[in-house]
């Protein structure tokens, strides 16, 4: 890290000036906004309660003013991160070694890739610095282990350079090829994937439920204290731990506006079932989905075809849905690589994981290929 430069942590992110924060990024995600993070940890959904202990860091120029950030945990344990590492953990226990507690760059409860070395435009600050940083800060809290989750492949190749570990994951997002309509995008599709979908979408509409989208102050708190309902229904079946509470969701909606874009099903002029997203400059983000009623594809419909007519309405260039569920490749969405960096201390855990990560990259790579091949766009040859 430069000399020049100064580094915090704060264990509150109230601590640095919203527009100070913010600045730093130029993407506007609204996952590494200082009012999502700041809601994260006044309802609770963060800090003891559910071990993302906030040590967010800054650095400073010689006049005090902030010119990098990083959203930053420590944690005693590998929940809530959707980059797996449990299997590293194992292994340096059953070694002796003591992995926890460990250092986190990420969002938490939110596999959503966006920018984790937030430098201030203009400073002339390098990603670089921010590195050093958190492996100097890695150090001095004593933790065995740094890892960067969910970052931009732009800080993947720089934190390479610096000699952390790489990995790959794989998520489904759809992209906007300029389509006018759902009917434009539908075009697009082979003709047996453009019926599965009418007939999805119609069997999803045809059992008496209402769709709307609801946007900043149209959602009610009755809405949220619903949804709420509607999330813990989903983390309940799953057997998930439920870390976002009640008071979340309110909060959240009061902060973030029209950034918040809420699917619901409605029966009778009431919510029934719900898929939360955030909206970004040119990105819309699902989230958080549930429902209290049985419906035929209106997991679909609500988390899937919704955010497609609401994206190409406002113009956005993607959906970005997530990990996991191959069933989202025959529904328009497309694998595309996630990528996370670590940095561990112990010599002989950082040779075993690097050896493994070299293996598993290539494996990664293999399958975001065959996956694609899956894909239900028409090819040139084929007939409409």
């Amino acid at each position: 890290m430069p000399s020049e430069l100064t580094l915090t942590l704060h264990s509150r992110i109230a601590d640095i000036p919203a527009e100070e924060w913010d600045a730093c990024d130029a993407t506007d995600n609204p996952f590494t906004s200082h009012a999502f993070l700041l809601t994260l940890e006044e309802a609770g959904c963060t800090g003891p309660r559910t071990g993302w202990l906030p040590q967010h860091l800054a650095l400073r120029d010689p006049d005090g003013a902030l010119v990098a950030v990083a959203p930053a945990y420590v944690k005693g344990h590998s929940y809530g991160e959707y980059v797996f590492d449990h299997g590293w953990a194992r292994a340096f226990e059953n070694a002796g070694g003591d992995y926890y507690p460990k250092f986190q760059v990420a969002v938490p409860f939110s596999p959503v890739p966006g920018p984790r070395l937030m430098v201030r435009p203009g400073t002339g600050v390098p990603q670089s610095a921010l590195a050093s940083a958190m492996a100097q800060a890695t150090e001095a809290l004593k933790l065995s282990s740094c890892h960067v989750t969910f970052c931009t492949r732009e800080e993947w190749d720089d934190l390479g350079e610096a000699g952390w570990l790489q990995r790959m994951g794989v998520q489904f997002h759809w992209n906007n090829e300029g389509y006018g309509s759902f009917d434009d995008f539908l075009g697009a599709l082979s003709s047996r994937k453009r019926k599965a979908i009418r007939r999805e979408r119609r069997d999803a509409q045809s059992v008496g439920l209402t769709m709307r989208a609801l946007r900043g102050s149209e959602i009610t708190p009755e809405t949220w204290r619903l949804f709420h309902k509607f999330y813990r229904s989903t983390t309940d079946r799953k057997w998930g731990s439920a870390y976002l509470t009640a008071r979340f969701w309110p909060l959240m909606g009061e902060r973030m506006g029209d950034k918040v874009v809420l699917m619901v099903a409605e029966r009778d002029g009431k919510p029934v079932a719900g898929a939360l997203n955030l909206m970004g400059r040119d990105a819309l983000y699902g989230r958080n989905w549930g429902s209290l009623v049985e419906a035929p594809f209106l997991h679909f419909e609500l988390c899937y075809y919704q955010a497609l007519d609401f994206a190409i309405a406002q113009g956005l260039k993607r959906v970005e849905a997530g990990a996991q569920g191959e069933h989202k490749i025959q529904r328009g969405y497309r694998p595309v690589p996630t990528y996370s960096a670590h940095l561990i201390a112990h010599p002989g855990l950082r040779r075993a994981v690097a050896q493994s990560l070299v293996q598993e990259r290539a494996a990664m790579e293999a399958e975001i290929a065959e996956l694609d091949s899956l894909s239900p766009y028409r090819r040139e040859d084929e007939a409409a």
